[in-house]
């Protein structure tokens, strides 16, 4: 069943924004973002999959907040690093613009046959009282040889979405909810809520 009122355990205003967006998809849901609880935050994203980060996440601010919460972890998966930067994505460096320039530098040597890339993304929602499920999404691409576009965050512009045929960043925001791995996460979690 879907809840009339649930809260976003994630502090990125890029997937509050994203998140808010797609859970209006659902129908009428009251979405509250961690502003409304200032003094919470949620637990380090230390576990070695994307599904351990977001029930782990999920879980603790359900029991902080007595609200469904709802929570995601994604990354960027490039074949020619061996599935890396992957669960440690948001830890790959400090900032977004150190975390592209590193990714870039690495794939400096390659061609664009050599850069394919996926990112993915696992959603969990809990409730207070215990119990969670989980879905997940992928989009398809490759890494571009340098930014573009202006949109997006975390490696959005250097992600070019295959289906697209432009980096996240350049998309208009409606093409990239169409196609993104959160959001294909979010609907297949929306669906299973509505069968249940």
């Amino acid at each position: 069943m879907i809840p009339p009122r649930l809260v976003l355990a994630t502090s990125n205003p890029g997937k509050v924004d994203e998140l808010r967006a797609l859970v209006a998809e659902w129908g009428p849901v009251q979405v509250l973002s961690l502003a409304a609880f200032p003094d919470l935050h949620g637990p380090e994203e230390t576990a070695s999959s994307y599904a351990e980060n977001a029930l782990a996440k999920a879980g603790a601010v359900a029991a902080a907040t007595a609200l469904p919460a709802l929570a995601d972890d994604s990354g960027l998966e490039v074949e020619a690093l061996g599935g890396a930067p992957g669960v440690r994505s948001a830890r790959y460096a400090a900032t977004d613009a150190e975390r592209v320039a590193r990714l870039l530098a690495e794939l400096a040597s390659l061609p664009r046959a050599a850069r394919h890339a996926r990112f993915r993304c696992v959603v969990a929602l809990a409730w207070p009282e215990g119990g969670a499920i989980t879905a997940e999404g992928a989009c398809d691409g490759w890494i571009a040889s340098a930014p573009s576009g202006a949109g997006g965050f975390g490696y959005d512009p250097v992600f070019v979405a295959g289906e697209l045929g432009c980096t996240f960043a350049a998309a208009a925001p409606a093409d990239k909810q169409r196609v993104s791995h959160r959001a294909r996460a979010v609907r297949a979690l929306g669906a299973r809520l509505a069968r249940s």
